[in-house]
């Protein structure tokens, strides 16, 4: 399985980014997908996740209502778009692939992702 995120960058607070993460190796369809960041000097945390048909999603209290995902199963992709950034949200952002197929539920555990990408990186400047 490989996952690739794409999108990171620099940007300024308040401003939006999307981030991409292609999927292959596996039928993408029948897995959930999730996204986790880590920040310089603090544990990787849990930031959305999507359940395998993108009926369901998942954010932490921290994100609602600034960030959404959603997934192409056509495409193998899966999107974070992250508007009102602030320079909290810098950190490396981390697609990930759910362990066990046919899930209907969108996980936030670490435990529930067998697969991981490279990371983005995403600053947000003040």
């Amino acid at each position: 399985v490989q996952l690739q995120a794409s999108g990171g960058g620099l940007v300024q607070a308040g401003g939006s980014l999307r981030l991409s993460c292609a999927a292959s190796g596996r039928t993408f369809s029948n897995y959930a997908m999730g996204w986790f960041r880590q920040a310089p000097g603090k544990e990787r945390e849990f930031v959305s996740a999507i359940s395998q048909t993108g009926i369901t999603t998942r954010h932490a209290d921290s994100v609602k209502g600034r960030f959404s995902i959603s997934r192409d199963n056509a495409k193998n992709t899966v999107y974070l778009q992250m508007n009102t950034l602030n320079p909290e949200d810098t950190a490396v952002y981390y697609c990930a692939q759910g362990r066990f197929g046919g899930t209907p539920y969108a996980p936030e555990s670490f435990d529930d992702y067998g697969y991981w990408g490279q990371g983005t990186q995403v600053t947000v400047s003040s």
